[in-house]
């Protein structure tokens, strides 16, 4: 592990912390039977704002071949509204920029290749990068070409080198998740034709401090962007934003699109104008957020103490890594729930890290009854509630832990 004494988009010392959630494990890290009784490591986890560039940023960096590539659990295409989300975009990319067999669409961190099928489909060659084996595998039975292995600056000079570059380069929750954020956009621009276009899709830091979504925060995850910290960035490397939109997933997310010429638009200039009069460029910002969290803490806490005090029964949705930060730092023992379920067959049989509660199938929600299901997965909240209607129809009853714990 490495601790942060520097910016890592613009270099600069000027990094003030804001918020410490303590010690916490590998929010991905899902531990097998065997491995209940091995140590289990964990590590700091402190966020940080850089006062030069506005980027705010976790002061740790776990290596990556220790995040990512052992066991990785993830694959988006359990996820339906997932899916159609990326559906949608490549539609319209096909469309807007006319791509047809003579482009490439490249992906990076393209995972099982549920984005870049959309492209297969519609006969427009792909290029696949990721470094998890299990989901590279998957990608590659469903037609989508890949590299199985992390896209670095050394990778992209290759690529370009054999006349591999790209019309269209996606990175969709990536740009967060590198310790090498310079060498990764550097490798975009290498990469990218010159009358093409990177979209990459990131989470709002604007949502994460305005909705309290604190559990968003781990390792895995190294920044937290405005899209003044992403223009600076971009900008860096010779790449210019020059539209930006903003949508619900994940709680709240940017879509940028960057271009090696500058030709920036109204929707550019009215969120970065946004963001400088709510502050999003200052400290300030920032500093009440602890106490915030701390409050979220008590208050689903003092919750589920109550619930179990009358006797009901209680487990929890989603093995996600957001669901990870979530229970470890609040602190929801075995007491408080007794299980969890997730649709994904590779987290099935496994266990959470740090509270270790065993994953089940959803269908044990309905064999089991408990009373109320801590929705650790709430940014897919509306999919999830639908998806349970039979256990809802039973009575059962969905916790939302964040902006405030509620019932529904």
């Amino acid at each position: 592990m490495v601790t942060k004494t520097e910016c890592r988009s613009c270099g600069s010392e000027n990094i003030r912390p804001f918020l410490d959630l303590g010690h916490t494990p590998l929010a991905d890290r899902l531990l097998t039977e065997a491995q209940l009784n091995e140590h289990e490591p964990v590590f700091p986890l402190e966020v940080a704002f850089c006062e030069d560039c506005s980027l705010v940023q976790i002061l740790e960096t776990v290596p990556p071949d220790v995040l990512f590539c052992e066991d990785y659990p993830y694959y988006s295409s359990f996820s339906p509204a997932l899916l159609d989300h990326s559906r949608r975009n490549v539609q319209e990319l096909v469309a807007a920029r006319a791509l047809d067999g003579n482009s490439l669409a490249m992906e990076l961190a393209s995972n099982d290749g549920y984005l870049l099928k959309n492209y297969v489909d519609v006969g427009v060659p792909v290029l696949g990068i990721d470094p998890a084996e299990g989901p590279v595998e998957q990608a590659r039975k469903i037609g989508v070409t890949s590299i199985n292995d992390f896209f670095t600056m050394e990778l992209a000079k290759k690529l370009a080198d054999e006349g591999k570059k790209a019309d269209i380069i996606h990175g969709n929750n990536v740009l967060a998740h590198v310790a090498d954020t310079n060498g990764f956009v550097a490798g975009i621009a290498t990469v990218l034709k010159g009358n093409g276009v990177a979209v990459i899709e990131a989470p709002y830091v604007r949502d994460l401090i305005d909705h309290c979504e604190f559990d968003t925060i781990y390792h895995e995850h190294l920044c937290y962007f405005s899209v003044t910290a992403l223009d600076s960035l971009f900008r860096r490397h010779g790449l210019y934003i020059n539209e930006v939109k903003r949508l619900s997933i994940h709680g709240g997310s940017l879509r940028i699109y960057a271009e090696m010429e500058e030709n920036r638009g109204q929707s550019v200039l009215k969120l970065m104008e946004e963001e400088q009069q709510q502050g999003l460029d200052k400290y300030d910002y920032y500093q009440s957020f602890s106490s915030r969290v701390e409050e979220i803490k008590t208050s689903l806490l003092e919750m589920l103490q109550g619930l179990k005090a009358q006797g009901k029964k209680i487990a929890a949705y989603g093995a996600a890594a957001k669901g990870s930060t979530l229970i470890n730092y609040v602190g929801i023992g075995q007491d408080l729930v007794d299980f969890v379920v997730d649709r994904n067959v590779h987290k099935q049989g496994k266990y959470m890290p740090g509270k270790h509660y065993p994953i089940f199938p959803t269908e044990t929600l309905i064999e089991e009854r408990p009373d109320y299901v801590l929705l650790l997965s709430w940014n897919f909240a509306d999919e999830i509630l639908a998806q349970q209607k039979a256990y809802r129809d039973l009575g059962g009853k969905f916790i939302l832990p964040v902006p405030t714990p509620r019932v529904v």
